[in-house]
C-alpha cells in the first residue's frame, strides 16, 4: 500500500510539473511567468532604471491596469536605447505572442519569427514588438517614464497575453 501511495504521489509531482512548464515556459522551458521586474512609480507610471538596460533585452513588468504589461528595454549597437512592447504585432491575440531573448535575437512565442536588438523600436508592421517612441515617453538622466495613460491605450494588446 505504501509504494502505491508513493507511485501516486510521484505522478502528481510530474503532472503538476509538465502542466507548469504547459503554462508558464517556453520552448526550451525557461520560466516565462515573471521574466519581468515590476516597475511603477507613485503616479502609476512605468519607470525603467536606465541602469538596468544593456545590450541583452530587459523585460519589465507593468501591472497596474487591469492587464498584465511588459516592455522591453535594450541598448541597441549604436548606443541608444529602444523600447517596444513585449508582445509582437502581429501574434498579440494568440496569447504567446510575446518575445524571449535567445542568443542576440528576440523570439516571438507564437510563430518563432526572431528579431534583432538593433531592430526594436526601428521596426514596425509585421511579426515583432510593438515599438514605444520617444515621444510617447519621457527619458531623463537615470530613467525612462512611460505615463499611465499611454499604458492604458495600448492595455489591448495585452488581454491574452501569456494566456
Amino acid at each position: 500500500m505504501k509504494k502505491k501511495n508513493i507511485v501516486i504521489a510521484i505522478m502528481v509531482i510530474a503532472l503538476g510539473i509538465a502542466a507548469y512548464n504547459a503554462l508558464f515556459a517556453d520552448k526550451d522551458g525557461n520560466d516565462i511567468a515573471s521574466s519581468g521586474k515590476s516597475v511603477a512609480n507613485a503616479n502609476g507610471d512605468m519607470e525603467i532604471p536606465i541602469s538596468e538596460i544593456t545590450e541583452d533585452a530587459s523585460f519589465f513588468a507593468y501591472n497596474e491596469l487591469d492587464s498584465e504589461m511588459e516592455v522591453i528595454a535594450v541598448k541597441a549597437s549604436d548606443g541608444t536605447i529602444r523600447t517596444a512592447f513585449n508582445t509582437c504585432q502581429v501574434c498579440y491575440s494568440s496569447g504567446r505572442g510575446y518575445y524571449v531573448q535567445e542568443g542576440d535575437r528576440l523570439v516571438c512565442q507564437n510563430c518563432g519569427n526572431t528579431f534583432g536588438m538593433d531592430d526594436v523600436e526601428v521596426t514596425k508592421g509585421g511579426c515583432n514588438p510593438v515599438p514605444i517612441y520617444d515621444d510617447q515617453i519621457k527619458i531623463n538622466s537615470d530613467t525612462i517614464i512611460i505615463p499611465k495613460e499611454f499604458l492604458k491605450e495600448a492595455e489591448i494588446i495585452f488581454q491574452n497575453w501569456k494566456a
